[in-house]
């Protein structure tokens, strides 16, 4: 009986098991090739292939979910012989008789209710099952194949396989739904195995598997209704795939769905994002989506979206902090001339004096905005990154915080860096006994140290400063480099000609400190507010 049932399966395959240089690959559909190895172990593959000849096929369907070959017996002096392989329950209700020791005796009601007691067993235990029936045709020339053949077949058994998850598929899982994506399982199988699959996974929850029949009866707003709450199906056709996906999408879902097959072409075609297999994927499914997962891991999914969510954080990290400084730059223009009188830069001389030089403006540019800039791009992932949600189709990259914490940093750049203007010009809200170099190559210097501060405080919109201070080396090394420069500009006496600098003392290189790191101390204050209405949110 065994030897029926894994010779069986053996011949209704398109698998092929090869040794090459002493490794056995395998070819084709790696269930399909479990009966040709369990067959190799039995032995008996050599008597198989030297009594059996293909004569036709009758090709695997979804619909049916049988696969039958016609081969012609050579110990039954050539004679016909249908094989037929496929899901139990729809095999076992073709099959009039059952294979007891080398004998086909009739299929009582009481063996049907027996098997499929077994297969449910099986399935219990998460194995994948397929039953193996085969019919004598009592012809030797091989008719058409033709789906009307798979009828009053003689049962010969059903085989329990284990596909079991790889080792970091629960973790990854786990990761998904903690980053609140919504991880659904359609399968084929049998419900019982989907469900205890699903268990093992930690994806069922308490919800009921949803089967292929129940799909069948559910309108299309009952199946969304329904896919509100499912997390598997069981027993699907490719159509039912579609309806599914489509159900998720009109609930305003984003859905990204991965298969393998040519039957999974519509649904990967209309899923939002649509991921075939590379390794068994067919070239139908892959010309039809939209990426292909080179290892065929659902794991490297996951690893996917926590690297996409981590270049979308160092995207706002730039944007942050170039929007923010640039903002400096600009209120410091603005409100120099708008407040001149008031911070002494109509007392140096004839007319309105600039608060800064059109060069010294250029050179923080280029100071800044390029490798600061560049290092934030560097900058690991956040360590809550996959445990915040989704962002919903609505949200802005530059949202409402991000405008504000650009407005508060800007507004506390350009205070203290007029402030610096003020302390050093005579004359203003505080009385000073400098030059007007001497006050703009302050004010010069304590807008570039302010920068320098902010690309600390960009790092994260919520989260210290002083957290994971240093876990990126190039932006300590970046902002080393910027204030060397920055010191070269302000002591070289070339480079004092050509910035209009002049150089500063200790103390006004420590004042000028103390004045650009308030950007640093306002930040964090922001922080703590929005951490604090995080908490009460929460």
């Amino acid at each position: 009986e065994v030897r029926a049932v894994l010779s069986g399966g053996s011949l209704a395959n398109d698998a092929v098991l090869l040794n090459q240089a002493g490794s056995w690959t395998v070819q084709g559909d790696p269930t399909e090739a479990a009966f040709l190895v369990a067959e190799r172990k039995l032995g008996t593959t050599e008597q198989r292939m030297q009594r059996f000849r293909r004569r036709g096929e009758i090709p695997f369907s979804s619909e049916r979910k049988l696969m039958s070959t016609l081969e012609e017996d050579i110990a039954r002096a050539g004679e016909v012989v249908v094989m037929t392989k496929g899901a139990p329950d729809v095999l076992l209700a073709r099959c009039t008789h059952e294979r007891v020791g080398s004998e086909a005796v009739p299929l009582t009601d009481a063996r049907r209710t027996a098997i499929a007691a077994s297969v449910d067993d099986l399935a219990d235990a998460a194995l994948r099952t397929l039953a193996v029936a085969y019919r004598p045709l009592g012809t030797l020339e091989a008719p058409a194949a033709d789906e009307a053949l798979e009828r009053e077949l003689v049962f010969a058994g059903v085989v329990g396989m284990i596909d079991p998850p790889r080792t970091e598929a629960r973790d990854a899982i786990a990761e998904a739904m903690g980053a609140g994506i919504r991880v659904v399982m359609i399968t084929g199988d049998h419900a019982r195995t989907a469900s205890r699959v699903a268990g093992d996974l930690g994806l069922a929850g308490d919800a009921a598997v949803v089967g292929g029949q129940e799909l069948e009866t559910l309108s299309d707003a009952e199946l969304r209704e329904r896919a509100r709450s499912a997390s598997v199906y069981a027993r699907v056709a490719p159509e039912h795939k579609l309806r599914i996906v489509d159900a998720l999408q009109a609930e305003g879902q984003i859905v990204a769905m991965t298969g393998d097959g040519v039957n999974d072409a519509p649904a990967l075609k209309a899923a939002d994002i649509g991921v075939a297999m590379g390794i068994t994927g067919t070239a139908v499914s892959k010309e039809a989506a939209d990426m292909i997962l080179a290892d065929d891991n659902f794991a490297t999914i996951v690893a996917a979206v926590r690297e996409g969510r981590a270049i979308f954080a160092n995207i706002r990290r730039f944007l942050r902090y170039l929007l923010s400084s640039n903002a400096g730059e600009v209120l410091t223009m603005f409100l120099g001339v708008v407040g001149a009188s008031v911070i002494g830069l109509t007392q140096v001389g004839e007319g309105l004096a600039a608060p800064l030089l059109a060069t010294q403006i250029l050179w923080i540019n280029l100071l800044t905005d390029s490798a600061p800039a560049l290092a934030l791009g560097f900058e690991p992932p956040p360590a809550d990154v996959m445990r915040r949600p989704p962002r919903r189709l609505t949200d802005r990259v530059i949202d409402a915080e991000m405008q504000m914490d650009v407005v508060l940093v800007g507004l506390t750049m350009a205070v203290a860096t007029l402030l610096a203007l003020d302390i050093f010009l005579p004359g203003g809200l505080i009385a000073g006994a400098g030059s007007l170099d001497e006050a703009r190559t302050a004010a010069f210097t304590v807008l570039v140290l302010a920068q320098l501060y902010n690309a600390f405080n960009a790092r994260s919109d919520h989260q210290s400063a002083f957290r994971g201070l240093f876990t990126n080396w190039r932006l300590f090394g970046a902002v080393a480099l910027s204030l060397t420069l920055q010191v070269l500009v302000v002591h070289v006496p070339f480079l004092n000609h050509a910035f209009g600098t002049v150089p500063l003392s200790g103390v006004d290189w420590l004042l000028c400190l103390v004045l650009a790191s308030s950007v640093l101390w306002v930040a964090e204050l922001r922080k703590v507010v929005v951490r604090r209405r995080a908490r009460t949110a929460a």
